[in-house]
């Protein structure tokens, strides 16, 4: 008795076990959102970017001085020449620049236009690379004679790009257009564009090899609708990841061309870059004008380099620890 006893209480377990309701599956970014939520650096990161994001977009309304008006020197209290250049104060919380500017309200300012140029030229080298990156990988995955020669096409022209140093490419194509924002813009976007290209046909030609790709194939799915409605949106994750680590070198870059003197040539507009190029000349007097953009631009690519190697390592299976 007792054995048909327990017998029928596992019986009874599993018809409940049968009945219970199924968990719902999650999807892919959802667990790497779990995954990222968890990660302190990740944290860390967003609430870096989240800062600098509000700084950027609400800052400027709210700044107590023209960041353009040289009232240091209409008061009297800048002469550069002298080398009286003074420090913070209570009505100046960073002191003035050079000119006499209040540089509190410039560092703010500039993080809208270091945002601008960053945002600008990673989603340029974003679609141009994803464009050609995509259009080589469903070439390849289509297969056929003219898809592979596609394919080369577009990765030779790849290659030629990434022979070259990304500084020194983004210096070449600053000079050929001359010293302006969008010169900035464009040079940084065009060193990003390989990056993206290679990272998304790699990542399209190991989805070409997947079981979903087999089983459409089996069905007797176009491959043209394959290659467009499943195959490169799957491949799609490590491309998003790339572009968050991308605005964090794109910030550095776009700062290291106004350094150079190819970014914007009027200095009254206020960009980190800029302002850390102006600061050269004022170090034994007041190096603080240069750690002021250099410490900003330092922890804002911080911020999204931490983001983005977290969403990496959620995303990618081989990085989760």
């Amino acid at each position: 008795m007792t054995l048909l006893g327990g017998k029928k209480e596992r019986i009874d377990r599993l018809g409940e076990l049968a009945g219970a309701p199924e968990e719902q599956g999650r999807s892919l970014w959802v667990e790497a959102l779990r995954r990222v939520r968890r990660n302190p650096a990740a944290l860390v990161g967003a609430a870096i970017l989240l800062l600098f994001v509000l700084i950027a977009l609400i800052g400027p309304f709210f700044v107590p001085y023209d960041p353009t008006d040289p009232i240091g020197i209409e008061n009297g209290e800048v002469r550069s020449g002298a080398g009286i250049i003074p420090g913070p104060s209570a009505e100046h919380w960073l002191g003035y620049d050079h000119q006499g500017r209040d540089e509190f309200s410039r560092m703010v300012v500039g993080a809208r236009q270091t945002l601008w140029v960053g945002v600008v030229a990673t989603v340029f080298g974003l679609a141009v690379g994803s464009l050609m990156g995509g259009v080589a990988g469903a070439a390849f995955a289509l297969g056929g004679l003219w898809g592979k020669r596609i394919d080369s096409l577009l990765m030779r022209v790849t290659d030629v790009f990434l022979a070259m140093p990304s500084l020194l490419l983004a210096v070449t194509v600053a000079a050929i257009l001359g010293p302006s924002l969008l010169t900035v813009m464009l040079a940084v976007g065009t060193i990003a564009i390989p990056i993206f290209a290679r990272l998304l046909r790699g990542s399209m030609l190991a989805q070409s090899n997947s079981d979903y790709m087999l089983a459409a194939t089996a069905l007797g799915v176009e491959r043209k609708k394959i290659a467009v409605s499943h195959l490169l949106p799957n491949s799609l994750a490590p491309v998003l990841v790339q572009g968050t680590l991308t605005l964090a070198t794109a910030i550095i870059e776009a700062a290291a061309l106004s350094f150079l003197g190819l970014g914007n040539p009027d200095s009254a507009a206020p960009e980190w870059g800029v302002m850390l190029a102006d600061a050269q000349g004022y170090l034994d007097v007041r190096p603080a004008l240069a750690i002021y953009p250099a410490v900003a631009i330092i922890i804002t690519a911080l911020g999204f380099t931490l983001l983005g190697e977290s969403m990496r390592e959620a995303l990618d299976p081989k990085l989760r620890k």
